[in-house]
């Protein structure tokens, strides 16, 4: 199969990946409406199709936070890439380099944040707060000396939405014999994966927080004592004590109401991710794209807004950015590259959304990226 679309790099990871791990980066929380209704909103959403315009120069590059995009799109964080390529968070980075867009590093992924620096261009660096403060200045210290140029600070997750085809998957809530029979079958009936990833793709731990946590050997003791340290108790007042640490852009990850992104903005913030965690934590809230013109029009001028959960497409990118967004974020679509085959096909994702992206700014009329607004879309579609 030769893939054209999101949607085929999802169906190829599908057939190569465990079927824990590609459960585990498919699935949402509990009954999957957020996730859901995600891609099916930006689906409804129609374009404006203007004809006999002069379309022959296109720009889609634009400026943000000091850091220049070719395109507006950039790579989200995404947990443990590295278990569906081999090293696949260095990988993901080369990748998006080479394309001029920005990789943001998870917390939890596989490869270090110096890893991932090494490969020559420091990642936007994602942070999750963890009760162990000490850490923390420690992890922010160590990104920053790296160079890594901003701040991602993710802050709906106090606590892992219940992701039930996890625990259908055998992924979590097994005992260890049940794990590692699971384990092996997958390894058996995954070869091409048990030798890129789970041979030579050692070691499997989180590197960037590898250091807080003794005795780990595999992902899934990460988690489990990820999921006990996760700090409820953060409050807007946090990016305080942040900034004693970074002097650099912060973004805030994880916004889906207007007074949240007030919030934000009186606390300081650069920029925000209007964002529902890709529907993995609190199912049954709007979708991403619906929730953006609000939160657009209450700060908007303030500082920047970007978007991601459930774009899939270069039309999808326009489509947000013609509801105010600066850029787009992806995130499964890029570990479903990934899965699929490594660094390249990453490379090609993003030359199929750049190319689609084109295609809707030439049909809709708008030769740049920067200029992009509500007239790009048909009135009647406006979520």
């Amino acid at each position: 199969m030769r893939a054209a679309s999101v949607s085929d790099y999802r169906e190829l990871a599908r057939r190569r990946l465990p079927k824990i791990f590609f459960e585990y980066i498919d699935g949402g929380s509990y009954a999957e409406e957020t996730l859901r209704r995600n891609v099916a909103d930006l689906e409804a959403i129609a374009l404006r199709q203007r004809v006999m315009r002069d379309m022959s120069e296109l720009d889609m590059s634009i400026e943000t936070l000091g850091q220049k995009m070719s395109m507006p799109v950039g790579l989200a964080p995404v947990g443990m890439a590295g278990m569906y390529g081999r090293r696949g968070e260095a990988q993901a980075a080369r990748a998006a380099a080479a394309a001029g867009v920005p990789f943001t590093l998870s917390t939890v992924g596989v490869c270090s944040v110096e890893e991932v620096a090494q490969t020559g261009a420091p990642p936007w660096f994602q942070l999750y707060m963890l009760k162990d403060r000490g850490y923390m200045r420690e992890l922010l210290g160590r990104a920053k000396d790296l160079g890594c140029p901003v701040l991602v600070f993710t802050v709906d997750l106090p606590i892992p939405g219940a992701r039930y085809r996890d625990v259908r998957s055998g992924f979590t809530g097994s005992t260890p014999l049940q794990a590692a029979m699971t384990q092996a079958w997958d390894g058996i009936t995954h070869p091409g994966w048990t030798w890129d990833v789970f041979v030579r793709g050692r070691p499997h731990t989180l590197g960037s927080v590898a250091g807080a946590l003794q005795g780990g050997r595999r992902v899934t003791d990460f988690l489990a004592w990820l999921a006990r340290n996760f700090d409820r108790s953060v409050t807007w007042k946090e990016l305080d004590w942040v900034r004693e640490t970074w002097d650099r852009p912060i973004v805030i990850k994880g916004v889906l109401d207007a007074e949240d992104a007030r919030e934000a903005v009186k606390a300081g913030a650069d920029g925000l991710v209007v964002s529902n965690h890709g529907g993995r934590q609190l199912d049954g809230v709007r979708s991403s794209i619906t929730a953006l013109p609000r939160i657009v029009d209450a700060v908007g001028g303030d500082l920047e807004v970007y978007m991601d959960g459930g774009v899939r497409s270069g039309l999808d990118v326009l489509k947000a950015l013609a509801l105010g967004a600066k850029a787009c974020f992806v995130g499964r679509a890029w570990a479903y590259a990934l899965g699929a085959g490594g660094e390249p096909a990453i490379a090609k994702m993003l030359a199929t959304l750049r190319a689609e992206l084109a295609v809707a700014m030439i049909l809709t009329g708008c030769r740049s990226a920067r200029e992009a607004g509500p007239t790009l879309l048909d009135g009647t579609d406006r979520p």
